[in-house]
């Protein structure tokens, strides 16, 4: 795998955020522990990997992603604003031993060796336009905007994977997408999510009729 990754990674566990490869996440740190990881991040390699935790209690799920900090900036109040960029998906190897604020892992990207393959990025996927058609009656019957002329501009992974971080399904759902290993499998899980969706609002439509 990617050797320029690194291994162990300070992770910032956080209930109902899914962070996707290719995809941008704004942050407001104001915690102490999680200033002192931004911290140590910008002074190193400016990696820090994101994970949903479970039901707010310390125990994480074990596929998040690793983002890079590509914006850093200090307010008066002492928050710090970032935006991560996301580069790859990790699967949690261990939890390592030490005295910081923050919680940091032992991590493998093997599994998700894809994320970083430009080749897989220009693959075609089946019944992609279909997805795309479900995918606009879903966010239009949920008042949820998006830009799809700039959305055109994406690469298929970018497109994919910004379609799942943005979508009005749950967190499991989410996450579920996220551990799923190819491009193909990702969109056809999320076809299938929104074909469900699509479906039980039109039972209740008929019920309520």
């Amino acid at each position: 795998m990617n050797s320029k990754l690194p291994n162990i990674i300070p992770v910032f566990p956080l209930s109902g955020v899914i962070f996707f490869p290719n995809t941008n996440l704004p942050l407001n740190i104001f915690e102490p522990r999680y200033l002192s990881l931004v911290g140590d991040a910008m002074k190193t390699n400016k990696y820090m990997g994101m994970i949903q935790a479970k039901n707010e209690t310390s125990n994480v799920y074990s596929v998040g992603c690793l983002g890079k900090i590509i914006e850093h900036k200090q307010t008066k109040d002492g928050r710090i604003l970032v935006n991560l960029v996301g580069v790859s998906r990790f699967q949690i190897q261990t939890e390592i031993n030490n005295d910081k604020l923050y919680r940091e892992f032992e991590v493998s990207y093997e599994k998700f060796s894809d994320d970083l393959d430009e080749k897989i990025i220009s693959e075609p996927i089946n019944e992609l336009n279909k997805l795309y058609e479900k995918t606009k009656i879903f966010f239009k019957k949920n008042g949820l905007m998006l830009n799809w002329n700039e959305f055109e501009k994406l690469d298929l992974n970018q497109k994919i994977n910004t379609l799942a971080m943005i979508a009005p399904i749950s967190n499991e759902e989410k996450q579920t997408i996220l551990e799923s290993i190819h491009i193909n499998s990702k969109a056809k899980t999320l076809s299938e999510i929104i074909e469900f969706y699509l479906h039980e609002n039109s039972i209740i439509r008929t019920t309520l009729q």
